[in-house]
């Protein structure tokens, strides 16, 4: 017998509802302005609250005094301390890309990812109609992390690749929490979207990150903030004189989320098996050992 209570469901489906009524995209350009500000009472305050709510752990940042960062945004996506997430060492290991709850990972059946009990999405969907792409992760494995609000929100490299293209994809902005997840058809189909597709040898991997409510900003080292955007259009990014090199080492930073949200990882079939403990609900840390690259993937060179 499920353990919800009939309030706690009502709860739930008010929860669900509220989110398609909202103006999802001018509350999340507001939360943006309001994070950046650097008003010293509206610094501290906003602080405060999250801290007082949220718990998160300074102890492994690199300025442990959250009140010490200029603004929010730069308190929600501080750096870590220099070792304080050891890599999974050998090239062949696929290290968590960040801190995070495992949401679902397994196998792509056919082209359809699971999303949650009940609901999956296409890859062509997820990838914004670019089938070329979509074919290379038919059959192939996935993983989806959740990023809470008290976790360490930049996104690292799983492997060393090199960056092959880029495209933002405009959409919705709803809550990816469990509870949204469950009951909202195509949830990482539907958000906006940022999606990165990577190159090593043979191997070609892709990572989504996905944005929600009140998490309109996402950034990536190449390109600055590529959202929120002015035009709602699918957007190609550039990869000429890129702010970073386009081939990055395993661990290497890659992006930032300024708010929580979701990314997901992509790989071919044949190419990658995922540890067999690697069940939803396991909370992760960044260099965390996720599974391992088979021979003939380009995992087997040091």
């Amino acid at each position: 017998m499920s353990g919800a209570t009939p309030s706690a469901s009502l709860r739930e489906r008010l929860f669900v509802l509220l989110q398609h009524a909202l103006p999802q995209h001018f509350l999340s350009r507001l939360v943006l302005r309001l994070t950046r500000s650097r008003a010293p009472a509206l610094k501290r305050a906003l602080i405060g609250a999250f801290v007082r709510h949220f718990h998160p752990d300074m102890s492994d940042a690199v300025e442990p005094d959250p009140q010490a960062y200029p603004s929010f945004n730069d308190f929600f996506t501080r750096a870590l301390t220099p070792g304080s997430r050891p890599l999974a060492p050998e090239a062949r290991l696929i290290a968590s890309p960040v801190d995070g709850t495992m949401s679902q990972a397994g196998r792509i059946e056919g082209d359809r990812i699971l999303q949650a009990k009940g609901h999956a999405y296409s890859i062509a969907a997820l990838l914004a109609g670019e089938p070329r792409w979509a074919e290379h992760f038919t059959g192939g494995s996935f993983a989806t992390l959740y990023l809470a609000p008290y976790n360490y929100h930049r996104i690292h490299m799983p492997l060393a690749a090199r960056l092959r293209a880029a495209w933002f994809v405009p959409g919705r902005l709803f809550s990816v929490n469990a509870t949204t997840a469950a009951a909202v058809p195509g949830l990482f189909a539907r958000n906006e979207r940022v999606v990165l597709l990577f190159e090593d040898g043979p191997l070609v991997w892709g990572l989504v990150m996905v944005g929600a409510l009140f998490v309109g900003s996402m950034s990536t080292v190449w390109h600055g903030d590529v959202a929120p955007r002015t035009e709602r259009r699918i957007t190609a990014l550039p990869l000429e004189a890129p702010l970073a090199p386009l081939k990055l080492a395993k661990g290497a930073e890659l992006g930032r989320f300024n708010m929580g949200s979701t990314v997901i990882l992509l790989l071919p079939p044949q190419a990658a098996e995922w540890r067999a403990d690697l069940a939803a609900g396991r909370t992760l840390q960044v260099g965390e050992t996720l599974g391992h690259l088979l021979a003939g993937t380009g995992g087997e060179r040091p």
